[in-house]
């Protein structure tokens, strides 16, 4: 269905669109210029609503706003901002008013022209699919990166060509009501990770399904070998199953020796060749090679791993002052990204970690640091579990890291900063959650970098 048609069929119903952030604005400008109703729900008071909103309401948007803005509305169609529950009550009781609950996302599968590349997983998801589209580009391919990277593409659609690839970072909340899969789905990892919005990990796992759930038999699913959750979707996939590890070899798939990476049984990547630094970054790899083998060279691979230097946030050099390194992993909202971050550099760092509690367990984390950390410092909501894991960690000894309770996050930066001795990595890795603080993970890493930058 190309995109006039479906906002054609859209005509003389009434929409409502459920929260007025990033991505469901170019769908609220979509509605309006094909001249249907359209409702905006925001939990926003007017007094603290943004410019842009604000136009749209000029433009002919009606605004429903405050707490109560999911009660005392009624529509024929309803599109649900990814972080809204779909089982929230209020939208049960739109939908047994016979209201269609849908999204943004679900619109742009119903009418992307091309083939979708899609990503999932609880850690890697940005930086696999920036991967696979810079892998697809170096191939002089036409690709669109979009979705929980930040940047919504159904208002895009319409430009988009049949023989261009569309990549998508999916997230759990974007798939949890998705009816249509990937042509290739990408899962990374599973962990126990928005425990404090999903209602159980049993739900978080039900809808990373929705990425191959829906494949059929042309279809590919792209699986880590080494994750038990992952490896145990692979009987439900409907098309062609291919596995990554690092711990078994992949004679149809990818693997890791600790030195090459081998694709279906031949040697293909050298670690030393892969300009980002980590092992987690080698999966990544894989599961990026996995996803455009037979679209791609393997001169492009090899080109893009000596040039790709990284996606903000994500284990990002900031700079290096009187010996000192800073990196920015603000991106890491969960105790696997963190421990993935301190297993990429060969010596013990000072991290800074904490932030908003989503109720996840921190005693793998707690294990993990005294081999990892010299210099623990803990802020922010999560700060007493991290510390408090640490402690009880079996190899910890007092003293051994050394932490540190610093609330303020800029105090923390600076405690850090002055801690820290030539040859040192002082290394900003929450573990957790920015929105104690701040409003999401790279507000949180613009602030370090902007801190550190003026030491």
């Amino acid at each position: 269905m190309k995109l006039q048609e479906y906002f054609e069929k859209l005509r003389g119903k009434r929409v409502l669109v459920l929260g007025l952030g990033v991505s469901n604005r170019p769908l609220v400008r979509l509605l309006l210029r094909y001249g249907i109703e359209t409702v905006g729900c925001d939990k926003t008071p007017r007094e603290a609503l943004d410019d842009e909103v604000l136009e749209l309401e000029r433009a002919g948007l009606s605004l429903h706003l405050g707490e109560g803005y999911l009660t005392g509305i009624a529509g024929d169609i309803a599109f649900r901002t990814p972080g809204l529950h779909p089982l929230k009550p209020e939208l049960c009781a739109l939908r047994a008013a016979g209201t269609e609950i849908t999204s943004e996302m679900e619109a742009f599968f119903e009418v992307c022209p091309c083939r979708i590349i899609g990503v999932t997983g609880s850690d890697g998801k940005t930086t696999t699919a920036t991967l696979i589209a810079e892998m697809l580009r170096h191939a002089g391919r036409k690709v669109w990166l979009g979705g929980n990277i930040g940047t919504p593409l159904l208002d895009r659609a319409d430009k988009m060509e049949p023989t261009d690839s569309v990549v998508l970072e999916l997230s759990s909340f974007q798939l949890m009501d998705l009816h249509r899969s990937c042509h290739i789905a990408v899962v990374t990892n599973l962990a126990p990770n928005h425990l404090d919005i999903h209602r159980s990990m049993e739900e978080y796992i039900a809808a990373k399904k929705n990425i191959f759930l829906h494949q059929g038999a042309d279809d590919t699913l792209i699986l880590n070998a080494d994750n038990a959750l992952t490896a145990g979707f692979a009987p439900e996939a409907a098309g062609a199953v291919r596995f990554f590890s690092r711990q078994t070899g992949q004679p149809n798939g990818a693997w890791f020796d600790g030195e090459t990476v081998y694709l279906d049984g031949r040697p293909l990547l050298k670690r030393e060749k892969i300009l980002l630094p980590g092992v987690h970054n080698v999966e990544n790899y894989m599961a990026a090679i996995l996803a455009v083998r037979g679209l791609v060279s393997d001169g492009n691979i090899r080109a893009v791993a000596a040039q790709f230097g990284g996606v903000e946030h994500r284990i990002e050099l900031v700079r290096e002052r009187n010996g000192v390194r800073f990196y920015n992993d603000s991106i890491a909202s969960s105790p696997s990204r963190t421990i993935a971050g301190l297993r990429s550099f060969d010596q013990k760092v000072i991290l800074i970690a904490g932030g908003y509690d989503k109720h996840l367990s921190y005693a793998p984390l707690g294990d993990e640091i005294p081999s990892h950390v010299r210099l623990l410092i803990c802020t922010g909501a999560t700060a007493q579990k991290i510390a408090d894991a640490t402690r009880q960690a079996s190899d910890y000894r007092e003293g051994h890291p050394e932490i540190r309770m610093i609330d303020d996050f800029y105090a923390a930066i600076h405690a850090a900063a002055d801690a820290a001795q030539p040859g040192d990595v002082v290394l900003l890795s929450p573990a957790a959650a920015a929105f104690d603080k701040f409003k999401n993970f790279m507000v949180r890493g613009r602030e370090f970098k902007k801190t550190v930058m003026a030491l």
